[in-house]
């Protein structure tokens, strides 16, 4: 069954059903549950978890996490209240925006926290990480991470594959940076490197293989050749 969003921002195409949970019921989206962790009512419910729990230091308007988790307005504004109530998230009115940012104070949060890290944390830590290299024009994540949060099911990941592309990258800087993702992540952290030119090449296996399977921009962007897109 395809899924999407409907014309007023909420899911169409799955099943809600009411469990209990603390002596009251919530809804739960059974067919939305994210491939990466399966215990979020929905992908964007998780996502929006993440982006604010793996960094507590921020705070977000919901435009901002509208348009960062790449959901409707209206679903993020119904996610943050559910999440708000549970006191998950904190939240504060400055002027007419509406911010929140994470509760650590809530015994859950650090579980969560980590829970989140493990399966959500790749594409939050790996653009930190590698958001310094010199050179580095884009940085995607592929391989079975990437499968999953598009998706696809299958065994959890115990790895996270990275492909940096650009010009003159000191290799020993990228895996520096791998390096500090890995100490974060707690999983290994497998860079590979390529330049504009290879990434662009139907000939090279590699960038071919990486084109034809799922994967992850985190930080530059593409076109749908694959080539990377101007500015």
């Amino acid at each position: 069954m395809d899924f999407g969003w409907s014309s007023d921002g909420s899911m169409v195409g799955g099943q809600e059903v009411e469990l209990p949970l603390n002596g009251r019921y919530i809804s739960v989206m059974r067919s939305e549950a994210p491939a990466l962790l399966p215990i979020f009512r929905s992908q964007a419910q998780a996502e929006l978890l993440a982006l604010v729990l793996l960094h507590p230091d921020q705070e977000f308007s919901l435009t901002d996490l509208s348009r960062q988790i790449g959901a409707p307005l209206t679903s993020v504004h119904r996610e943050v209240e559910r999440l708000v109530t549970a006191g998950l998230i904190a939240e504060r009115h400055l002027g007419r925006n509406r911010m929140v940012r994470a509760n650590p104070a809530h015994p859950a949060s650090e579980s969560l926290t980590r829970l989140l890290e493990l399966s959500f944390g790749p594409q939050h830590v790996v653009a930190e990480e590698f958001a310094e290299i010199r050179g580095a024009s884009q940085v995607l994540i592929f391989g079975s991470w990437a499968a999953r949060h598009a998706g696809e099911s299958g065994a959890v990941p115990h790895d996270v594959d990275v492909l940096v592309v650009g010009e003159g990258l000191e290799r020993a800087e990228v895996y520096e940076a791998a390096d500090r993702a890995q100490a974060r992540l707690g999983l290994p952290v497998n860079p590979a490197i390529r330049t504009p030119a290879q990434w662009g090449d139907p000939g090279d296996p590699l960038s071919a293989q990486i084109r034809s399977s799922p994967r992850l921009t985190v930080i530059g962007g593409e076109d749908a050749d694959g080539t990377l897109a101007a500015g």
